[in-house]
């Protein structure tokens, strides 16, 4: 599989973040996340309890910055089949995590 990223990616550390939108079933939803592979345009969110699909909206908050972000593929947890791993793209917003890409 060819690389398509223009960026480097930051592992992250499992770094807590907030998200919340609207999951298949029309029911909105706020919870706490893990970032890991991190980017300025895009993350890897790791156990989201709702059930998502690629090209959703939501919203995700680090700290005091927030931006939405669109879904771009969705996996699962082995051994669980209830979390999801979502791999986002960020639209607007300031990159929640800047500080920690600045911090490696």
């Amino acid at each position: 599989m060819s690389e398509r990223r223009n960026e480097s990616r930051v592992p992250g550390d499992d770094l807590q973040v907030q998200v919340w939108g609207v999951d298949t079933h029309g029911i909105p939803f706020m919870q706490t996340a893990f970032a890991r592979n991190l980017s300025s345009k895009g993350a890897l969110l790791c156990g989201i309890q709702q059930e998502l699909r690629p090209g959703d909206l939501i919203g995700v908050q680090h700290r005091d910055k927030q931006a939405r972000f669109r879904i771009v593929w969705i996996g699962y947890y082995s051994g669980n089949g209830h979390l999801t791993d979502a791999a986002v793209h960020r639209l607007d917003g300031e990159c929640p995590w800047q500080e920690a890409l600045f911090r490696r």
